[in-house]
């Protein structure tokens, strides 16, 4: 039977489905295309908005429409967190919580056996362990992802994914040395580390995330790259420790959300602005030209002008190479949803796209600071006007004239100019 995976949201489901690739691969299962037709169409859901919840909804109503004998199976954090959404959708005939994921083969076949819905969805408990999975390839990609951390403890206020990724839970740094190695033997220049909340990896089991990083950066003479992080956990000590590795890659993408005080206490977030400018600071005192990007988060509710300001200044302060901006979305479950002053759409868009104008001008400004720079570029892709892409250690992005035979390999380039949202070189 045939079977394709579509994948909404973060690295963390990217990663989980193609450890379902594999199970299902493994079973005799034929793997297709998003844009084919299948037998079988998985939907790798995300819960982190209203709006990627719509987009999985939207996404199956399309599929069902277009392929109405499709088996449809509903996973991921929306199933895990909303179970009740998959068994109002007609379309969807299996809905499969992240705690059954490793039962996706068996449920595929209880389902064929008497052709009856199947809603398999199991609540998280704090005795929970760390779900193991297996993972060779990425499917068109010349980057590897590695979870070695599920789960979060912080419940931020406007966040449900604690409900739908349970507690923290890591893995075993055999574990993490064993898929390391298997990446490189497969021939992956570079792994990037990820979890839910992945600087709590070991806050379980009395290991630290710099074993984690230490263990995955000895494994293999691969680069070694860190998913988004939570800013608190990078002390002093850790960084030193990082630093050790000529493997390691400088970029930090360290979640801000806002940069205002205030704001920040009403997320229920657990640093200040001045400790995360500080650590920023360290960052930049124990590595040579590191980037740091982040997630800004704009209209929250109760944000008044004054507040928007603060975290308007503080972006611009801090010099970020990259920042992703997006509106608060309320999300049903959780605290945020319930605090009054809710901001209307127009004035959400209205910040949002005043943080990006700011956003541009620190990404320029990182972009040009870039030129005249030797750096080690991984090339990926190439681009539809000939020319082929790649990521510097810090994760710059650089275009290069060359050919295909240097895909997938690491190569010196010297940066000689910007053009948009891209360094410009050519290869030394």
């Amino acid at each position: 039977m045939t079977v394709k995976i579509i994948t909404l949201g973060c690295k963390v489901n990217q990663f989980e489905t193609q450890a379902m690739f594999k199970d299902l691969s493994d079973n005799g299962y034929d793997i297709v295309g998003e844009d084919r037709n299948a037998d079988i169409s998985i939907i790798n859901s995300c819960a982190v908005t209203q709006a990627s919840e719509q987009k999985a909804v939207k996404l199956i109503h399309r599929i069902k429409r277009e392929n109405p004998d499709t088996v449809v199976v509903l996973t991921g954090c929306m199933a895990q967190a909303f179970p009740k959404s998959g068994d109002r959708l007609g379309e969807v005939d299996i809905v499969l919580g992240n705690k059954r994921r490793n039962d996706l083969v068996p449920t595929l076949k209880k389902y064929f056996s008497d052709m009856q819905k199947l809603t398999l969805v199991e609540d998280y408990s704090k005795k929970d362990d760390y779900e193991t999975l297996s993972v060779d390839n990425f499917i068109n990609r010349t980057r590897a992802f590695l979870k070695i951390e599920d789960g979060c403890n912080r419940f931020c206020s406007y966040c449900i994914i604690p409900y739908a990724r349970g507690r923290v839970r890591s893995c075993s740094l055999d574990y993490i040395k064993n898929q390391i190695q298997t990446f490189a033997k497969n021939g992956y220049k570079e792994v990037v580390i990820i979890g839910i909340n992945l600087s709590s990896f070991g806050s379980d089991s009395g290991l630290k995330f710099s074993d984690a990083v230490r263990t995955a950066c000895e494994s293999a003479d691969i680069r070694i790259r860190l998913g988004s992080l939570e800013p608190e956990s990078m002390d002093m000590e850790t960084l030193k420790i990082f630093s050790q590795y000529k493997n390691f890659c400088p970029q930090f993408h360290l979640s801000l959300q806002s940069g205002c005080d205030e704001t920040l206490k009403r997320m229920n977030r657990h640093y200040t602005s001045a400790e995360y400018a500080e650590i920023v600071n360290n960052i930049r005192k124990v590595f040579d030209n590191p980037t740091i990007t982040t997630d800004v988060m704009v209209g929250f509710a109760g944000e008044t002008d004054e507040e928007f300001k603060k975290s308007l200044d503080f972006v611009q302060s801090i010099g970020f190479a990259k920042v992703h901006i997006f509106p608060y979305s309320r999300r049903k479950g959780t605290a945020a949803d319930r605090y009054p002053n809710q901001l209307s759409p127009e004035i959400k868009k209205a910040r949002a796209a005043e943080m990006a104008r700011a956003a541009n001008i620190t990404s320029q400004k990182f972009l040009h600071s870039q030129i005249g720079k030797t750096e080690q570029v991984l090339i990926e892709t190439r681009n539809k006007n000939g020319r082929y892409e790649g990521y510097t250690m810090n994760y710059t992005p650089v275009l290069v004239d060359t050919d295909e035979t240097n895909i997938n390999k690491i190569v010196n380039v010297f940066i000689e100019d910007v053009d948009g949202e891209y360094c410009i070189g050519k290869i030394v």
